[in-house]
C-alpha cells in the first residue's frame, strides 16, 4: 500500500494548500487585492466571496467544488483555483469548471438572450509549468486559426499561473512577488516583498493561522478525509475479496465449498470493518492524528493499536 503523507499543521500550509487557500481568500478585500494584482487593474467585488462553492447542474450529474468565486462590480465572473499536484487533466478541467459555470449564468426560458452571458475568467495557480515554456502566466482566449488576431469575443478567458516562471521581465514585478509568496507563504517570503498589498495578504494568512476557528475547521476538514479514506480502503477490500471469489468459481470450485468460503470471508471482513472503524473513532477523539495515518498504512502498527484499546 502506498504511504501516506504526514498530516501537515495549519502554520505549515502554503497558499497553495485549497484549505489555506479558501480561508483566506473568504475575507472580499483579500481577494479583492490578489485579483488586481492577478488582472493588473483594479477589480472591485460586489457580493460576499463564496469558497468551497459546489455547481451541479441536475442532481445527477457529475458535481464540482470551485474554490473561490465571486463577481465584480462589471459583473465578470471569477473563479479562482489552486492546484498543487500536476494531475495531467488541468486544461480539460478548466474547460469543465467553465462549462459548469456558464450553464448556471443564465435564467431559464426560451427568452433569455444568449448575450446577457457575462465574461468570466477562470484562474489556476500551480508550482509547476504545465507547458514548459518558463512563463509565470498563460493566458487563453478562444483565437480564430485561419486569420490571426480574430478573436472569438464569447468572453471567457482561462488563466494558468505558474509560481515558478522565469520570465520576470514579461510580467510585472508584484505578480512575480504574489507567486512566490504563494508558493512558500513564510514571514522570510513577506519580507522579501516590496509590494504593500503581498504584505497585506500575508496579514490576512496570519490572521487565519492563528485563528480557533479556522483551526478547527481545519481538522474537521482532515478528520472528514481520513474517514473518507477509510471508506475507500473498505470498500477496495470487499470489492477484492468479491473479485477473489469470482475468479475461484470461475476456476471451477465446488459451490458448497465456495459459500462456506465466502460466509467467512464476509464474516471477517465485517469484523476487521467494525475494528478498524473503532479504532478511528478513538484515535479521532484523542486527536491522536499522526497515530491515525500509520495505522492505515501499517497492518502491525494498526494491530498493536487495536491491542492497546482491546479491540
Amino acid at each position: 500500500m502506498k504511504p501516506m503523507e504526514k498530516t501537515k499543521q495549519l502554520n505549515d500550509l502554503t497558499l497553495l494548500d485549497r484549505f489555506l487557500f479558501a480561508s483566506v481568500m473568504e475575507d472580499e478585500e483579500t481577494l479583492e487585492l490578489a485579483l488586481s494584482i492577478i488582472m493588473g487593474e483594479e477589480v472591485h467585488l460586489r457580493q460576499p466571496n463564496q469558497v468551497e462553492k459546489e455547481f451541479r447542474t441536475m442532481p445527477w450529474l457529475r458535481s464540482v467544488r470551485l474554490d473561490v468565486y465571486n463577481v465584480d462590480e462589471n459583473d465578470r465572473v471569477y473563479d479562482a483555483e489552486v492546484q498543487e499536484r500536476n494531475t495531467g487533466n488541468l486544461a480539460k478541467r478548466s474547460r469543465f469548471y467553465q462549462a459548469l459555470i456558464d450553464s448556471t449564468l443564465l435564467p431559464p426560458g426560451r427568452d433569455v438572450g444568449f448575450n446577457q452571458l457575462p465574461e468570466s475568467c477562470l484562474i489556476m495557480v500551480t508550482p509547476f509549468d504545465l507547458w514548459g515554456h518558463g512563463k509565470y502566466r498563460y493566458t487563453f482566449k478562444t483565437q480564430c486559426e485561419e486569420v490571426p488576431g480574430l478573436y472569438l469575443e464569447d468572453g471567457t478567458t482561462r488563466i494558468f499561473l505558474n509560481t515558478r516562471g522565469t520570465n520576470d521581465d514579461e510580467v510585472s514585478p508584484e505578480l512575480v512577488e504574489l507567486l512566490h509568496y504563494m508558493e512558500k507563504t513564510t514571514d522570510e517570503a513577506a519580507k522579501q516583498c516590496k509590494s504593500g498589498r503581498v504584505k497585506k495578504l500575508h496579514e490576512r494568512v496570519h490572521e487565519v493561522r492563528a485563528s480557533e476557528e479556522f483551526g478547527v475547521k481545519y481538522m474537521q476538514a482532515w478528520e472528514e478525509k481520513m474517514y473518507e479514506r477509510l471508506e475507500g480502503r473498505e470498500e477496495g477490500l470487499a470489492e477484492g475479496h468479491e473479485k477473489g471469489l469470482t475468479e475461484g468459481r470461475e476456476k471451477g470450485l465446488a459451490e458448497g465449498r465456495e459459500e462456506g468460503r465466502a460466509s467467512g470471508l464476509a464474516e471477517g471482513l465485517e469484523l476487521g470493518e467494525k475494528r478498524i472503524t473503532a479504532l478511528t473513532q478513538n484515535l479521532l477523539s484523542m486527536k491522536r492524528y499522526d497515530d491515525l495515518e500509520r495505522a492505515l498504512s501499517d497492518p502491525e502498527y494498526r494491530e498493536t493499536l487495536c491491542r492497546e484499546f482491546g479491540l
